[in-house]
């Protein structure tokens, strides 16, 4: 026994012959054990350093996922397309050219007003005495903008008697309103939904801006016409529904948002779910969002009952529940490579400009993916599919070995060790995509459709209501499929609220056919 006196202390310590057995095999057990810990700790504190840096990088670093040597992949990527075009001669030679620099000219689809400046007949000579003559013009343009212009239609019902039998009186009939006994027309509730639903623009600013327009429109009266015009199209919205499970592609997904019910916020997170249309160019493509209050894959897999075919989302577990031999499930390359993103932007700065780290091999792999990908949109699905076969098929079964043999390498909590058992848990349907030229490598398209929901989630921050977040999924359901389809989404909704009313209360679904956005393409402006 030792004792150290220290401040008036005693500390007692033991030596180590009394702390330590004697036994081999104990000292043997003990030493392992400890260095397990040791391990076990390293791990946490790697985890933990990982998650620091991802949070640092989230808060304050690029959103882009292109790596640090990002340019060096692209240089490998376009040397596969420079192989491709040498050794298939069937494919299309694409060719870009290079913009010239300078301002784009405004588009000949505005209309213009010309203004002439020429010299007064007075003028028209020079100072040796002869007459000028046009040589030549200088043309320039400014872009003017006229403010949003309102006007009151009156709508006046002659009314008709007879003077002889005085029985009764006749009015002439008024066209069947989308709101009836309201003074809001089809062009301003197409206005509104415009504004909110595809410019993000909240109700209350709406409200500030009729104001300056001598308009008393309070929010709450805009809100209720968002809902009583979600009413009147809610049978569009089901035939719209009723399409798109017929299709053989779609793809899924979903996001957060805030809903209020029975007067407060509640404190678990509703849900926006995207369907739409998939494939590489579909026919008719139709974009519909409905709200659920969960996350459950039951949702999805009421919303898309009856549907066969492929269906194409993140590897969140919801969808498994659909998985089925008419359902099947295909994965999205983007969500796999997204995972190996974060792990190298979860390495020290130093160890992300190392070529050969796990990470940085990973990425590499994509980029060879998706510059066949690049090399392939233009062609057929026959062609795309035989490509697909011969090319992208190698470069898979090279990743998956690459996978298998790095798992056993890495934590099961660090990011690199989290990518690669991603990677190797969702394979089956990640590689599915090579099985039709028609499906698409990734979900990106339906993230880009949720994009405009979480760019307006950002203005409003929340719906006061259940039936408002319903009416908001309808609204935006309608105006993202007129974009889908190249049309004017004001031109569009205003032409559906003049003519869907005029149908009555009573109708055959098919009758709804009329209004669909890829029948109206003679009579609605294109977007672009």
């Amino acid at each position: 026994m030792i004792n150290l006196p220290f401040s008036g202390i005693i500390f007692s310590m033991k030596t180590a012959s009394e702390i330590l057995p004697n036994e081999t095999h104990v000292l043997h057990k003990m030493v392992l054990d400890y260095q397990s810990t040791v391990d076990q700790l390293q791990e946490k504190l790697t985890w933990y350093e990982e998650q620091f840096r991802l949070l640092q990088h989230k808060r304050f670093g690029s959103s882009s996922e292109k790596c640090p040597d990002q340019m060096e992949l692209f240089n490998e990527a376009e040397s596969i397309i420079d192989d491709l075009k040498q050794d298939d001669s069937d494919i299309e030679t694409i060719r870009y050219q290079r913009k010239k620099p300078g301002r784009k000219p405004l588009s000949n689809h505005i209309p213009r007003d010309v203004i002439r400046y020429e010299l007064p007949e007075a003028e028209r000579f020079c100072d040796c005495g002869h007459a000028l003559h046009e040589m030549g013009e200088d043309k320039s343009e400014q872009l003017e903008i006229i403010p949003a212009q309102v006007k009151v239609i009156e709508h006046v019902q002659v009314k008709y008697g007879c003077r002889a039998c005085e029985n009764g009186i006749i009015s002439a009939p008024k066209p069947a309103q989308p709101i009836p006994r309201s003074f809001a027309s089809a062009s301003l509730l197409a206005y509104i939904i415009v504004a909110k639903f595809m410019d993000s623009l909240p109700l209350y600013r709406q409200e500030t801006i009729f104001k300056r327009l001598n308009i008393d429109l309070s929010r709450a009266t805009l809100s209720n016409w968002m809902l009583k015009v979600a009413e009147l199209l809610t049978p569009f919205y089901d035939r719209l529904h009723e399409l798109l499970i017929l299709q053989k592609i779609l793809q899924a997904d979903e996001t957060t948002l805030n809903v209020i019910q029975d007067g407060r916020e509640t404190k678990s997170k509703s849900y926006m779910w995207l369907y739409q249309s998939g494939g590489h160019e579909p026919e008719h493509p139709i974009v519909l969002y409905e709200y659920q209050a969960t996350r459950a894959g039951a949702h999805a897999a009421n919303f898309l009952q009856g549907f066969s075919g492929h269906l194409q989302v993140d590897g969140y577990a919801g969808y498994h529940a659909l998985a089925s031999d008419e359902c099947i499930l295909v994965g999205c390359m983007a969500h796999a490579r997204r995972k190996f993103d974060e792990a190298l932007k979860a390495l020290p700065k130093k160890s992300r400009k190392n070529k050969t780290g796990m990470a940085q091999t990973a990425l590499r792999q994509f980029t060879r993916l998706y510059a066949l990908e690049k090399q392939f949109k233009d062609l057929t699905i026959e062609q795309r599919y035989l490509l697909r076969q011969e090319k992208s098929k190698p470069l898979l079964e090279a990743l998956k070995q690459w996978c298998d043999d790095n798992v056993s390498k890495t934590a099961k909590d660090a990011a690199i060790g989290k990518a690669i058992r991603y990677t190797i848990n969702q394979w089956d349907s990640l590689i599915r995509y090579i099985e039709d030229g028609n499906i698409q490598i990734d979900n990106n398209a339906a993230e880009r459709q949720i994009k405009p929901f979480v760019i307006g989630r950002k203005n409003w921050l929340f719906n006061q209501t259940p039936r408002g977040a319903n009416a908001s999924a309808l609204l935006y359901s309608l105006v993202q499929t007129a974009v889908a389809n190249n049309l004017e989404p004001f031109d569009y909704l205003k032409y559906l609220l003049t003519e869907l009313p005029k149908l009555g209360r009573h109708y055959e679904p098919e009758a709804l056919d009329q209004f669909l956005p890829w029948n109206l393409t003679e009579k609605i402006k294109p977007l672009k």
